[in-house]
């Protein structure tokens, strides 16, 4: 896990938001156990490439939300207390290495 770059406060997501959150991640999870039983069971290797194109699909669509979260509120905060600067350069690192 990545320690941020610097200290600021924090707006907690709200209880719906880490519910969505959780399931989210949950059927990624259970996408992923799918695709250790299809490879045990020596399944087609182009069903196999479309499941993990799906959990691509899914894993790109939290870092998404994650970011645009980030954005309203940890970014815009910091832009608002004249940290805005450090509060971009260290999305903008993040995003960086997400594209790679």
């Amino acid at each position: 896990m990545m320690d941020s770059l610097h200290e600021h406060a924090v707006t907690p997501r709200t209880d719906a938001e880490k519910k969505a959150m959780t399931n989210r991640l949950k059927r990624i999870e259970g996408q992923v156990r799918g695709i250790q039983k299809m490879i045990d069971e020596d399944r087609y290797c182009v069903d196999i490439l479309v499941q993990i194109s799906a959990i691509n699909s899914a894993l790109k669509r939290v870092g998404f939300e994650v970011t645009e979260r980030h954005v309203k509120h940890c970014v815009s905060d910091a832009v608002k207390s004249g940290e805005g600067e450090e509060a971009i350069d260290e999305l903008m690192d993040v995003l960086n290495q997400m594209t790679k």
